[in-house]
């Protein structure tokens, strides 16, 4: 099955500030971000896109994705709508998050949350 959602763990060396769409001007403070996605339809294929520097700035993530790079990603295979459910799950483990990022399709707060150390042994203990 090609269908999941996904965690990109993104790490900032030092403190920027960066233009996101319609969002304006956003401050990231040094530190990990971890940004919870979906693709329901060719998984792979969205990671890659994440990945790819190359690309159309279309989605809040490629704005970050487009300066740094992407550390982790950890992928959780299923056929069901669980972004937001993982997006709930990461946000217990935060240090804090920015608001409103990467969540225009839904009714969450954001899809994008702050960690001052590394979170990934954090999120490879996450369940569905």
């Amino acid at each position: 099955m090609n269908k999941g959602i996904y965690c990109l763990v993104i790490y900032f060396s030092k403190n920027k500030k960066i233009q996101i769409g319609k969002l304006g001007n956003s401050d990231f403070k040094k530190g990990y971000y971890v940004y919870v996605g979906s693709a329901l339809n060719n998984l792979e294929k969205r990671i890659s896109r994440h990945q790819s520097k190359n690309k159309k700035i279309y989605w809040h993530i490629d704005y970050l994705t487009a300066q740094e790079e992407i550390l982790e990603i950890k992928k959780f295979i299923t056929d069901k709508k669980l972004e937001c459910s993982l997006a709930a799950k990461v946000n217990k483990l935060s240090d804090g998050n920015v608001s409103s990022f990467g969540c225009g399709d839904c009714n969450c707060k954001t899809h994008l949350f702050y960690f001052r150390k590394n979170p990934l042994e954090k999120i490879k203990k996450i369940k569905f």
